[in-house]
């Protein structure tokens, strides 16, 4: 079974740019060791603009869990 890899909205942003940007996904695949898959839906959800700030802090909201004060 595969294993699963968690990458960062950063990542996953850096990424979905290259593409945007005119890389091709099979070369985007082989560099980064993701499927082409994975990177169309990446793509799907940054021109979405699911990758912005806000996106990304609700991440690390979600990460360190609603209990965490400050």
């Amino acid at each position: 079974m595969a294993k699963h890899r968690i990458h960062s909205m950063e990542f996953k942003r850096q990424v979905a740019q290259e593409f945007v940007a005119g890389e091709t996904l099979h070369g985007l695949s082989k560099r980064h060791d993701v499927s082409r898959n994975l990177i169309r839906i990446w793509v799907s959800k940054y021109e979405q603009g699911a990758f912005d700030d806000d996106a990304q802090a609700a991440d690390l909201i979600q990460e360190y869990g609603p209990d965490c004060s400050a």
